[in-house]
């Protein structure tokens, strides 16, 4: 089967090279369309030289081997809608728009259809798609590698969850900048069961504002079979609105503490009532009073964060 795939190819990048790999992966002859100069300066601000850009391209191609030909194309359909040597075309979310145009106008034509095969999004650190845009501007390398610190932005002020964020994201991005900001959530001061998940969306969206991922962290009750537990949630959040969740471990609290809280006090109440314990949650948390300093609420939080991040560090396994 001979398969079509075209581009600009400004700067050849890992997503670019997704796209070809496709190709190659479906087809026995792939054909390879970059645009013309012309066809491909509108809207652009800055646009390598055809030469240099087929070049590259080819390149890799000759690296990759099959049986290949790169020709340029000045129009969006670049000879797709008359083609009846072509089987599928490889697509990303940008092209695949202009693929479904092209079928459209080969169905008026009374040519079959051509095969779509989409190629999602390759994102870089940030979460956001690699592009080539952002390469030459110095914002990632080809392979999505961020060359300025990852900004993340936790939604609170208390130093626990602020910690509990740095750690984890420090082991996950070599270069890191951590801030924090107090918002408001529409859940009551106590969370219940899914009001903690709704929570932790909440401040993560609230958090996002000009950083690449904001953070979320939310600490609630959930009633079960044997008492009532503790469960922390964490949302991260990112600039294409995309959200990923995660929880930590859950413990259950003492019936005395149970009572009260389902009598509609806080946690953080109960335990001052009870313990003497003042303003736990900005501290060792009720887990460290309860498991007399073996585990601490930094911990708890960072499980809960770190889990959040599953889907984001193995990203090619959640697309």
């Amino acid at each position: 089967m001979k398969v079509g795939v075209g581009g600009t190819f400004n700067v050849l990048h890992r997503g670019h090279r997704a796209l070809l790999d496709k190709a190659f992966e479906i087809g026995d002859a792939v054909i390879v369309g970059i645009t013309s100069d012309r066809f491909a300066s509108a809207g652009r601000e800055r646009l390598l030289p055809l030469e240099r850009r087929r070049a590259e391209l080819e390149t890799y191609l000759r690296g990759r081997g099959g049986n290949w030909t790169v020709s340029v194309i000045d129009d969006e359909s670049g000879g797709a809608i008359n083609r009846t040597d072509i089987a599928a075309l490889v697509v990303s979310p940008e092209t695949r728009p202009r693929a479904e145009e092209i079928n459209r106008k080969r169905a008026s034509r009374g040519l079959s259809p051509l095969l779509l095969v989409p190629v999602p999004h390759i994102l870089a650190e940030d979460g956001m798609p690699i592009s080539s845009t952002r390469i030459l501007s110095g914002d990632m390398d080809r392979d999505g590698r961020m060359l300025r610190p990852i900004r993340v932005m936790v939604g609170s002020d208390n130093p626990v969850k602020v910690e509990a964020v740095c750690n984890v994201m420090s082991k996950v991005f070599p270069s890191l900048e951590v801030s924090c900001t107090a918002v408001a959530t529409s859940i009551a001061e106590q969370p219940f069961g899914e009001q903690t998940r709704q929570g932790a969306v909440e401040r993560a969206k609230a958090s996002l504002g000009n950083a690449d991922f904001g953070v979320g962290l939310e600490a609630g009750v959930f009633e079960l079979a044997d008492g009532l537990y503790d469960v922390q949630y964490c949302a991260v959040v990112d600039k294409r609105g995309l959200v990923t969740i995660g929880h930590g471990s859950g413990f259950r609290y003492p019936p005395e503490v149970a009572r009260r809280v389902r009598e509609g006090k806080s946690v953080g109440r109960v335990f001052e009532e009870l313990y003497g314990e003042e303003d736990v949650g900005r501290r060792e948390g009720a887990i460290g009073l309860l498991t007399k300093g073996l585990l601490d609420r930094t911990s708890l939080s960072e499980q809960a964060v770190l889990a959040a991040m599953v889907p984001r560090i193995r990203q090619e396994l959640y697309r």
